[in-house]
């Protein structure tokens, strides 16, 4: 996979799908109610995030597949709703690799469809350039473009959880490959997590092969099931 700007086509006028893998990007039924089930749900992030904040402790949460950056900004809201009332609030890090960065305007008129996140979307939006690293304050994002099979190899990072979000296994294995799932697992911290919409029988295979106790969960709309692993 090169490093170049994603292509869409648009579907009912809202839904970006990507035209290199014909594929879209979030679900046509409800996404942002897909990524609060699949990634927020499958991390515990919500218990999490609470623990962070009587803390006091950064988290991190790392992603295959930035996409339209709706992962984000539901985390990104997660986050703030737990630090409520935090005389200091700490600082969530969210590091995403994409292969094809979508475009400023194009994510902006995904986003829409999510009147839910529209503030955070629109604080995001106002400072970013597409790719790179972004500081807001109690948020610092670096999407890390490029192949993530060269690109993860070289990251010094480890994330608390980790958003497995790469399309479909079927129109893009490169994501889901055993030597890529293995990366995840080594910059995955001590008790960290993932999570991933598909049940697909190798990339389990491939999480448990990494070092991750893997289980089988109930998945969102019309996908019966969706994958959790704990790093052992």
């Amino acid at each position: 996979m090169a490093d170049q700007q994603a292509r869409l086509s648009w579907r009912d006028g809202s839904i970006p799908v990507s035209d290199q893998f014909d594929d879209p990007y979030f679900s046509i039924h409800d996404g942002l109610a897909e990524t609060e089930h699949v990634f927020l749900g499958g991390n515990d992030l919500a218990t999490r995030f609470a623990r962070a904040a009587e803390t006091g402790a950064d988290f991190h949460i790392a992603e295959l597949g930035f996409g339209t950056g709706l992962n984000l900004l539901a985390a990104w809201r997660a986050w703030e709703t737990a630090q409520e009332g935090c005389a200091a609030p700490s600082v969530l890090h969210f590091t995403s690799f994409e292969a094809f960065p979508m475009a400023v305007e194009d994510m902006a008129r995904a986003l829409e469809a999510f009147s839910e996140v529209a503030p955070w979307a629109e604080r995001f939006l106002a400072v970013w350039e597409g790719a790179g690293a972004c500081d807001l304050g109690n948020l610092r994002v670096n999407v890390i473009t490029g192949d993530a099979r060269v690109s993860l190899l070289d990251w010094t990072g480890k994330a608390d959880a980790w958003f497995l979000d790469g399309f479909s296994p079927a129109k893009n294995p490169e994501l889901w490959q055993e030597d890529l799932l293995d990366e995840v697992a080594r910059h995955t911290a001590t008790g960290g997590s993932a999570a991933t919409y598909t049940a697909a029988g190798f990339v389990r295979r491939g999480l448990e092969a990494a070092g991750f106790e893997v289980s089988r969960t109930p998945g969102f709309g019309r996908k019966r099931h969706m994958t959790k692993a704990q790093l052992r």
